[in-house]
């Protein structure tokens, strides 16, 4: 709104007086503060104008941007159900597949544990096969040989939980191969030879038969007369009665002997108790052996000691074959320990914890 000029101002009527001059600075001065306040007043009613104009458009602006701030709410909020929906399948898919994780663990654990589980069993089963077998045979190759083949197995199978039984293995493997014990298959199989070998042992008493024995069925007796020149041969009906000259002359000759008599009961035993006497002599070490398979070392220590008494008192101790005989039979007794075999308490004791599964 704009005042109205002073000019527009009704003029004064002409019947009314002239004021004075000095009264009229005063009515300018007001007319001069009038206009003033009039322009001030237009100045701010312009001012107010162009502030409600942009009062007016920051209204709209602020409506346009609550209309899209409204909007990008309502998407946030269809965009957050959408993610919850999917974070929801998502969380189910994750708990399925957690579940399928777990029974398939389950499934793994349980099928390696009846896997260890049998192979705990082979082991055990193993170990004491081998025991009963060195307690028949008396010799440690097989125990050895089943703890071997069972560290090779743990150590395919590769399973932490059975670490404990490599280790209880390998102790006793350790003191499998520091033990001393008789050795059983050698020791049998001297006795076996020496069994064969009583029908070849020459009596006490048959000594004098021997010589002349051995005089007739030599081949390389010497067939030339004496004076012969050396190399010559003889006819053989001369030959042959030259041996036969030689062996009566030996017999002549053994007819009557002068020797030291310590055992009359071995020269005076006859042609026919020989016979006998071997065969017990056999049996004696027969009844060893089996004392020696019976891990019974007193018997087989008793029944080799009267074989060597027999050996020393009815066979001849001149022979080699005597002697030797006598040599194997002291190496026997000598050999025969009466040691036990060591026990696998470790590798039993641990095959039994990871049996329980601890």
């Amino acid at each position: 709104m704009s005042s109205a000029p002073p000019n527009d101002l009704p003029a004064a009527a002409p019947s009314t007086p002239v004021a004075p001059r000095g009264s009229s600075l005063p009515t300018l001065l007001v007319g001069v503060l009038a206009v003033a306040a009039v322009a001030s007043s237009g100045l701010l009613w312009q001012k107010l104008s162009v502030i409600q104009e942009q009062l007016a458009r920051q209204s709209a602006d602020s409506g346009a941007l609550a209309i899209e701030a409204r909007t990008m709410a309502r998407q946030a909020e269809e965009l957050v159900r959408e993610t919850a929906a999917r974070l929801s399948v998502a969380e189910a898919r994750v708990s399925e597949v957690a579940l399928q994780r777990s029974q398939l663990e389950e499934l793994m654990q349980s099928l390696s544990r009846s896997r260890d589980e049998n192979l705990v069993v082979d082991i055990e089963s193993a170990v004491r096969l081998a025991q009963q077998q060195s307690q028949l045979t008396g010799s440690l190759d097989p125990l050895v040989a089943a703890l071997k083949s069972a560290d090779q197995r743990i150590e395919r199978a590769a399973q932490p939980r059975l670490t404990p039984v490599q280790r209880a293995i390998n102790r006793d493997l350790d003191r499998l191969t520091r033990a001393v014990v008789t050795d059983t298959a050698g020791l049998l199989a001297r006795l076996d030879d020496l069994v064969r070998q009583v029908d070849e042992l020459p009596v006490l008493n048959a000594v004098a038969q021997a010589a002349a024995t051995r005089r007739l069925g030599s081949p390389t007796a010497s067939s030339a007369p004496a004076g012969s020149a050396p190399g010559a041969e003889l006819p053989w009906w001369r030959a042959t009665l030259q041996r036969s000259w030689e062996v009566v002359r030996d017999e002549a000759r053994s007819l009557v002997r002068v020797s030291r008599v310590d055992q009359p009961e071995a020269i005076l035993l006859a042609p026919e108790q020989t016979f006998f006497l071997r065969e017990n002599l056999k049996l004696k070490l027969l009844n060893a052996r089996l004392g020696v398979l019976a891990r019974q070392f007193d018997s087989a220590r008793a029944d080799l000691a009267a074989a060597t008494t027999a050996l020393n008192k009815y066979f001849d101790p001149a022979s080699r074959r005597t002697q030797a005989a006598a040599t194997v039979l002291q190496q026997a007794q000598a050999g025969m320990k009466a040691a036990e075999l060591p026990r696998l308490d470790d590798t039993l004791s641990a095959l039994a914890t990871a049996a329980a599964g601890r």
